[in-house]
């Protein structure tokens, strides 16, 4: 199934509201999720992994610690790619400062990439991710990448470093519209639908139409 970016984003923030998410995470990984399928990766696959591991698993188990600590780690040993990569984007200065930030045991890694665009933009300079196998870097705009696609892809990283300043090499071009598996889409569905108001009598009998009352 071909969809356009914009599909791709409005079905990524529902459904990571759906899967307990507050608005502003479910957007910034909405942005992420796009950002990915753009340069040819699968966001809405990797999206939908991450959600079905930490479907109703407090936020707060998946987050780092401290920011502060020489090794960010999470209470649960698992870190959420999306607070991981969001709590980068708010450490960008001090990632400049020390050269890297290390994470470990993060989930889906490829997913807290999108997040170091924004550090980019901010420093004013290219940031590169880094687990076994795998190396991205990225100006905000182009996104270069070297490693096997499988590791690009992995489930899971038991180390993740990000620093800064990277060297962008052979950048991908990005696309306009991505390939999504039915399967994935559906289960970014189900999700999203959790975010739908439960139907009441009242609404039921309007959404039914004329015939039960004559207004004209």
């Amino acid at each position: 199934m071909s969809h356009s970016l914009n599909e791709i984003e409005a079905m990524s923030k529902r459904a990571a509201r759906g899967a307990g998410l507050s608005w502003g995470l479910a957007e910034e990984a909405a942005k992420g999720t796009r950002w990915l399928s753009a340069f040819g990766f699968p966001g809405i696959e990797m999206l939908g992994d991450l959600l079905k591991l930490n479907d109703r698993v407090p936020s707060i188990d998946v987050a780092p610690v401290s920011l502060r600590a020489e090794v960010w780690h999470a209470p649960a040993r698992r870190m959420s790619p999306l607070i991981a990569g969001a709590s980068l984007s708010d450490c960008a200065v001090r990632l400049l400062e020390r050269g890297k930030i290390t994470m470990e045991n993060v989930s889906v890694p490829l997913l807290a990439v999108p997040f170091m665009g924004g550090a980019a933009l901010r420093l004013g300079v290219p940031v590169y991710a880094e687990w076994e196998g795998a190396y991205l870097a990225t100006d905000g705009k182009q996104l270069c990448t070297r490693g096997d696609l499988a590791q690009l892809q992995a489930a899971h990283a038991d180390r993740l470093v990000f620093g800064a300043p990277a060297e962008m090499t052979g950048p991908r071009e990005p696309v306009m519209r991505a390939e999504v598996s039915a399967d994935s889409w559906a289960l970014l569905g189900e999700f999203a639908r959790r975010t739908f108001a439960p139907a009441t009598e009242e609404s039921r009998q309007r959404g039914a139409g004329a015939g039960l009352s004559d207004n004209d």
